[in-house]
């Protein structure tokens, strides 16, 4: 099965494309090493879950969704670099994240498990990633979360 339908499977999809909301490049390729830059749980333009995230079971779970978003706009970025074709993703090397919430929020690594669960999903052992998950005070657009990826791609 390929990436795509394993990602039709959980009944996801690739995002329209977007304007970056500041002057850099989405993605930078060296060689077979793709870095890409952080996106944040934008969808159609518009910021899904705002922050800050609060200390609460369902915030958290909003969260989580909203990090899951992070790595949607992720793989549609790693879709052009890669040509088109995701299943040239050999490995997802690393993965940053990062959760705009409350002062003293512990919960950074279960919402960040909103992305990273994710790419185990679609790619299996080779999604298993390098990660930070940390707390800040402000996101673009007040987003609730940002995540960034560097990944290997097939020859």
């Amino acid at each position: 099965m390929s990436v795509m339908d394993r990602l039709s499977a959980l009944g996801l999809a690739l995002p329209p494309d977007w304007t970056p909301r500041g002057r850099f490049l989405p993605y930078r390729r060296d060689g077979a090493v793709v870095y890409l830059s952080g996106q944040i749980n934008e969808w159609g333009g518009q910021v899904t879950l705002t922050g800050p995230v609060q200390d609460s079971p369902e915030a958290v779970a909003a969260a989580r969704e909203a990090a899951q978003v992070c790595a949607l706009n992720l793989l549609f970025r790693l879709w052009e670099a890669a040509g088109g074709d995701l299943d040239r993703v050999d490995c997802v090397l690393r993965l940053g994240g990062f959760v705009n919430c409350v002062p003293g929020f512990p919960h950074s690594p279960k919402v960040i498990d909103g992305a990273t669960d994710l790419f185990i999903a679609l790619f299996g052992e080779a999604g298993w990633h390098a990660r930070t998950a940390v707390g800040v005070t402000g996101l673009p657009g007040n987003a609730a979360v940002e995540v960034d990826a560097v990944v290997r791609l097939k020859p």
